[in-house]
């Protein structure tokens, strides 16, 4: 394996460069060049060895319906009708407001053998989920569960899982691409900031 060559990036302007020099020729900044490891170009799964597309017409068979209904009343009504094949939804709100009960409710009701319904929890084990789920009376619905909070860990499992009709990540604010130095987003509390 080649040993990965170093960037010096200036801290002003963003510029990159091969070597260190004590003034950036990209903004004329004197002092702000610093060395950094070099990323992978591309992440992993986007790339040269990709899948061929298949290109249809405008006209031919029925199109699939737009959007696939949960049954559930207002999630439907507050999606538009139901959620849209290759979308993805943002379920906000307050801790403790009921978002994971109600992911959990909208996946066992779309679990129904159209594609695996998947739900990969950040914050809870997958006994926790379970417990949940007894509690809402939908044990039952064959939906898988997952406990993880590595992106790169959840794509592997996704290109060997196949059709996959649902992905509920909860919650999306625990998981972390660990080619990045930052910590998993924490939401910023209300309220006036502490006193240093």
């Amino acid at each position: 394996m080649a040993k990965p060559l170093p960037l010096f990036v200036c801290q002003s302007c963003g510029a990159s460069q091969p070597k260190w020099s004590g003034r950036c020729e990209a903004c004329g900044a004197w002092n702000t060049i610093v060395e950094e490891l070099r990323r992978e170009s591309t992440p992993r799964g986007v790339g040269v060895g990709g899948r061929r597309l298949d290109f249809v017409g405008l006209i031919g068979a029925e199109p699939a319906p737009l959007r696939r209904r949960s049954g559930i009343a207002e999630f439907d009504r507050v999606t538009g009708g139901g959620l849209v094949a290759g979308s993805a939804l943002l379920v906000g709100g307050d801790p403790g407001i009921g978002k994971s009960t109600l992911l959990l409710q909208v996946a066992a009701a779309l679990a129904d053998g159209s594609g695996r319904c998947l739900y990969i929890s950040g914050e809870e084990s997958v006994e926790q989920v379970r417990l949940r789920a007894q509690r809402l009376c939908v044990a039952e619905r064959p939906v898988e569960l997952a406990a993880a909070t590595s992106v790169r860990d959840i794509v592997a499992s996704l290109e060997k899982a196949g059709d996959v009709a649902l992905l509920v990540a909860d919650s999306i604010q625990t998981l972390f691409v660990d080619s990045l130095d930052s910590a998993p987003a924490r939401w910023p509390r209300c309220g006036p900031a502490p006193p240093n």
